[in-house]
């Protein structure tokens, strides 16, 4: 019996998982309604656990409750896009400047790393892009360079569950440019002068260049 309340947690937080990949790739679409029963069923799961991660998924913004309806998938809107870059902006710009006065050397160097891995990515593939997850690794890195759980918690389990899915989903968006790469560069230079003004501007106008991208795109498939 002591061990009941800790199974269900594992299997709680691997239905969480399960969901939030199934969610960002699609396989769930996005304005899907959840049926805890039908989802029982196909998971071959007790509701109590697929509630708790419904329950989850709902603080991740991935999952919305809607009076009179329950439980739908988020749909991201281009209004809604914008908002989570906006507010990318903000966090992740102060994010930089504490890690900037926080990271540690051998942090930086994992930074280097992934850059020169990036490097040899585009040089391998006549320049075409970044691979998403090598972008999130190094955007990870530095939020979790930080050493601000607040920040890091904001960004990390919320709002980039909502960037991958929309980058997933949207085949523009799912790499980045060459641009990226000297922008990377730009951010890692930053942070290793310790300056942490200038980790801020630089990260600010990454993240407005790529908001403003996405905009153009998504206004130009609108049409």
């Amino acid at each position: 019996m002591s061990h009941a309340p800790s199974f269900a947690n594992t299997l709680s937080s691997e239905l969480t998982d399960t969901l939030r990949d199934a969610i960002i790739t699609g396989e769930i679409p996005q304005g899907a309604k959840l049926s805890e029963t039908k989802l029982a069923k196909e998971l071959d799961v007790s509701r109590g656990p697929l509630r708790e991660a419904i329950r989850r998924l709902e603080g991740m913004n991935l999952i919305q409750h809607i009076p009179q309806q329950g439980a739908r998938v988020v749909t991201l809107s281009m209004e809604l896009v914008l908002q989570i870059y906006e507010t990318r902006e903000a966090l992740e710009s102060k994010a930089v400047a504490l890690a900037a006065l926080n990271m540690s050397s051998q942090e930086i160097d994992q930074l280097h790393r992934l850059i020169d891995a990036q490097s040899k990515h585009m040089r391998e593939n006549s320049g075409a892009f970044i691979p998403a997850e090598s972008d999130y690794a190094f955007h990870e890195t530095i939020i979790r360079g930080s050493k601000n759980k607040v920040i890091e918690a904001a960004l990390l389990r919320e709002l980039y569950n909502l960037i991958k899915m929309f980058r997933y989903q949207n085949e523009f968006a799912r790499n980045s440019s060459t641009n990226s790469l000297i922008e990377h560069r730009q951010i890692v230079y930053a942070i290793e002068l310790r300056d942490a003004q200038l980790a801020e501007v630089t990260m600010r106008r990454h993240i407005v260049h790529a908001r403003e991208r996405i905009q153009r795109r998504m206004s130009a498939s609108a049409i």
